[in-house]
């Protein structure tokens, strides 16, 4: 087993008892695994945020470590620090909890900027620099953080070049009566049902053959641009002061061969590239003041954006090889796969 797809079929069904209703989460994170990407996990407290972090962790087998950040904290708390050892007369390197496969940065608004900064040359160079001397990161290094939207006192608002660091945003949501009522059954049975109860569902070298798979995934012309085109839009949007980043387009890219590879196709389509727009760009780009005056959410610009721009054809050819129809996952063409786009 080590294609995306069985993969990530493999740590949906490892973590289903505990992650209910909350499946576009658990994509995304796998999307970001596969991809060396970082994800930004936003709600309310209570809709099992770290839960889920924490879940995932355990079915993909690697190291986790969980930092509850408050506005105490200093950079060495995540990085690590020399401590001077008394009996030696020397200083050994005593390792933060930043030294982990996956990093859960949890309510990660509440530290202030220069600890919050501690995470950018982890991010995005998966190195730390401690007193000098830079070491590398576990590989593959995941920060997830969270945090929560509805509390303003004692939080820090992370700055736009923190943000454009995660590849992907999801708001985690409050469940749905049906949803809620599983969770019920759930813990009525198991009261003591956790994270901890999952059980590890892949292998690292698992992990290591998806995402090399994953990037031998085809993206043909015709997607690139309508990439670059919806970038393109949210940079002339007038509800937007900012729009997307060179990053954000980066994200498209990987994030959708990743989710094309996820569904068992060699090749992304435009829908792959539709449904990753949100998680991709709701945390990169800013409104303009009459945009917040309006109160037109960002997701709401983000939307309207992607909805100015055509997607290519349906009779585009999506596949490496222009000279058949593109096949979809099951077989049929890719003009039958209801994931195909076109000009809907």
């Amino acid at each position: 087993m080590s294609s995306p797809a069985a993969v990530y079929e493999a740590i949906r069904e490892a973590t289903s008892d505990v992650v209910v209703g909350n499946e576009a989460v658990l994509e995304g994170l796998t999307i970001a695994l596969l991809t060396d990407g970082h994800v930004l996990l936003e709600g309310v407290p209570g809709v099992a945020k770290t839960t889920i972090a924490n879940a995932f962790s355990r079915a993909i087998g690697l190291s986790y470590s969980r930092v509850q950040m408050t506005p105490d904290m200093v950079p060495a708390d995540i990085s690590g620090t020399n401590v001077y050892q008394q009996g030696t007369g020397e200083f050994t390197l005593r390792k933060g909890p930043i030294f982990a496969n996956l990093v859960v940065a949890d309510e990660i608004n509440r530290a202030t900027p220069k600890t919050q900064s501690a995470l950018l040359e982890a991010m995005e160079e998966s190195t730390v620099t401690i007193e000098g001397e830079t070491l590398a990161l576990p590989q593959p290094f995941m920060v997830v953080a969270t945090q929560n939207p509805i509390e303003m006192e004692g939080v820090f608002e992370l700055p736009e070049a923190q943000r454009d660091r995660f590849q992907l945003k999801y708001t985690v949501e409050v469940p749905d009566r049906a949803d809620e009522r599983t969770v019920l059954d759930q813990f009525d049975e198991t009261p003591t049902l956790d994270a901890d109860d999952v059980t590890q569902a892949v292998e690292t070298s698992e992990i290591q053959a998806a995402s090399e798979a994953v990037t031998d995934v085809f993206v043909a012309d015709p997607v690139k641009e309508y990439i670059l085109d919806i970038v393109a839009k949210t940079r002339s949007s007038s509800a937007l002061r900012y729009g997307g980043s060179p990053r954000a387009t980066l994200a498209f890219l990987a994030g959708s061969k990743a989710r094309a590879a996820i569904r068992g196709r060699s090749y992304v389509i435009p829908d792959d590239v539709k449904a990753l727009a949100e998680p991709v760009l709701v945390h990169r780009v800013i409104r303009t003041t009459d945009a917040e005056l309006s109160d037109r959410t960002v997701t709401e610009i983000i939307r309207a954006a992607v909805e100015g721009v055509s997607p290519p054809s349906a009779d585009a050819s999506f596949a490496e090889t222009s000279e058949r129809q593109p096949q979809a996952a099951d077989g049929g063409s890719v003009a039958d796969d209801p994931e195909s786009g076109g000009n809907d």
